[in-house]
């Protein structure tokens, strides 16, 4: 896996200030509603494959270490042109299959009209309602065990 390069310019410039705001306060209004961790992380190009380099992401971020192993990460590599949606084994386990089509097709309906943070803020939004119902969130025992904000690599 490719270090974590600080300051990328042209990735972090993928979203505009504004977006980037709107992403991180869909984030936080997402997990008010959820105990679910949900990151999103902007990938400069694919190494080992989209869904190991995704994997590998994943745990660099410590999404496997949540109490109810119940994180999200939404990964995207805009120059590729692609993305992953990743669920950890808490969220795996008590799913149906294809519990994270809907949210893909989502995405994918912005993205073609180039909408890339709409798609981004739509995913966030549905993977809440779909986590609430299967890890509410615990009112005032529910801590937010990972950062909020957009990661890059």
């Amino acid at each position: 896996m490719p270090a974590a390069i600080p300051n990328r310019p042209y990735m972090k410039r993928f979203f505009s200030p504004g977006e980037e705001k709107e992403i991180l306060n869909a984030i936080r209004l997402a997990e008010s509603r959820t105990s679910g961790e949900i990151r999103v992380h902007l990938a400069n190009q694919i190494e080992q494959g989209l869904m190991v380099d995704a994997a590998e992401v994943f745990d660099d971020l410590g999404m496997s270490k949540t109490a109810a192993r119940n994180g999200v990460l939404i990964y995207l590599v805009p120059l590729a042109h692609r993305f992953a949606i990743l669920g950890d084994q808490g969220i795996n386990e008590v799913v149906p299959e294809g519990f994270w089509d809907d949210v893909r097709d989502l995405m994918q309906q912005h993205f073609r009209q180039r909408e890339f943070a709409e798609g981004i803020i739509a995913a966030i939004r549905r993977v809440a309602e779909k986590l609430a119902a299967y890890f509410p969130h615990q009112g005032e025992a529910d801590e937010n065990e990972l950062p909020d904000d957009i990661s890059y690599t």
